[in-house]
Parts: C-alpha cells; structure tokens; sequence
C-alpha cells in the first residue's frame, strides 16, 4: 500500500514536471514571438545615422563631432519634404556620393587625412535613448559613416523620424517627430518606446531588451 502510495506520488509528480516544462516552453516561445513582432515593427519604421571615430583620443572624438554635424546639415537640408522611411533611404542612396565627399571635406579642413568608409544597409544596435523616445537593441536600417581605422567610440541618433537634433540634456522630442513614429506604430509599440514610467510598459521593454541584448552580446563576440 505504501509502494502504490509512493508510486501515486511520484506519478503525479513526474507530470507535474512535465506540465510545467512545457507550460515554460509556451511562455518563452510567445515571449519571444512578441519580442521579434514588436522589434521588427519598431525597427522598421526607423532609418538611424551611425558615426565611427577613428579612434578615441580627444581630437578624433571631436572630429567624429564636426563631421556628424556636416551630415546633419546636410541631410536635414535635403529631406526637408520627406514624409516616410523610405523615401529618406532614397535619398540617401542618391547622395551616397555626397555624404562622402562632405565627410571627406569636413574631416580635411580639419588637417587630418583619413580615409571615410559610407555605408547604408542593416546594422545591429544596442539599447539607445533619444530623449524620452528609447529604441530596443536590434537590427535597424542605417546609414554607417566609418573614419580612418573605425576603432573609436560610436555615435548613434534617428534620421527618421528627425530625432538627430533632439535636446538630451532636456530629454524632450519634437512632438512632430513622436507623431510620425507613432504612425508606423501601433499603440502598444508606441507606448513601449515612449512611456518609461508605466510598470507594465517597463516589464515588456525589459523584456524586449533581456532577449535582444543577448542576442546583440552574443553576435558581438
């Protein structure tokens, strides 16, 4: 009797375990289904600039600065009237020789002789924030500018929506920007990259950021 009881026991406890391993599994797999629609959405309703400085001593961090800034000029200029993603990417494919003359020109007058490498595809990016707009690490189209040997520190902002002029220091995004995002996005993805102060939306951003970082960490090393 006290081996049937055992047995009893042990039988509903293996299922137990069984139940519970595969209850974990469907979790992850939704979890992680969430993670790739919601990052997906997000990351395609951005075209991001991206600046590599040659190195990180002071003069090519400033450098990487003042070349930035001619692109920006530049950029801003001429997508004035776009109104989408792709039309941006359009016309950054166009210019492409452009932003390297500029780059170039910019980092002569300068005094310096380094070589610039441009790029435009689809890059990986850690977590960033933009004022009180944040994006989730993962892959993002952009538009890469490389100086000298690339080796220096990074420097990451929005081309669309136009968030490369964003105030950090006063944490504040044009509303017209947060409007052109928030149209590419559905509410709930809107909110998970802009209200940082709501208990769920910082569970779900986590979350997003949990899976997205090791993914980001692994392909890093």
């Amino acid at each position: 009797m006290k081996n049937i009881f055992k047995f009893g026991i042990f039988s509903f406890l293996k299922r137990f375990l069984i139940v519970l391993i595969l209850f974990s599994f469907f979790v992850f797999i939704s979890a992680l289904s969430y993670v790739n629609a919601v990052s997906s959405d997000i990351s395609d309703s951005v075209f991001r600039l991206h600046v590599i400085a040659n190195s990180d001593s002071k003069s090519d961090q400033e450098l990487k600065y003042k070349v930035r800034d001619s692109l920006l000029e530049y950029m801003n200029n001429l997508a004035v009237n776009c109104s989408s993603k792709e039309e941006i990417i359009s016309l950054a494919q166009s210019h492409k020789n452009d932003f390297y003359n500029i780059a170039q020109q910019t980092i002569k007058k300068n005094g310096y002789n380094y070589s610039v490498k441009i790029s435009i595809g689809n890059f990986e990016f850690p977590t960033k924030t933009y004022g009180d707009i944040s994006l989730p690490a993962g892959y993002y189209d952009a538009l890469k500018v490389e100086i000298g040997k690339a080796e220096g520190q990074n420097w990451w902002c929005v081309m669309f929506p136009p968030l490369c002029f964003v105030d950090v220091s006063s944490g504040i995004v044009p509303d017209e920007s947060k409007q052109i995002m928030h149209e590419n996005l559905s509410d709930e993805e809107y909110r998970l990259i802009s209200d940082t102060e709501s208990k769920d939306v910082k569970f779900k951003f986590g979350l997003i950021e949990w899976f997205k970082n090791i993914n980001y960490a692994k392909n890093t090393k």
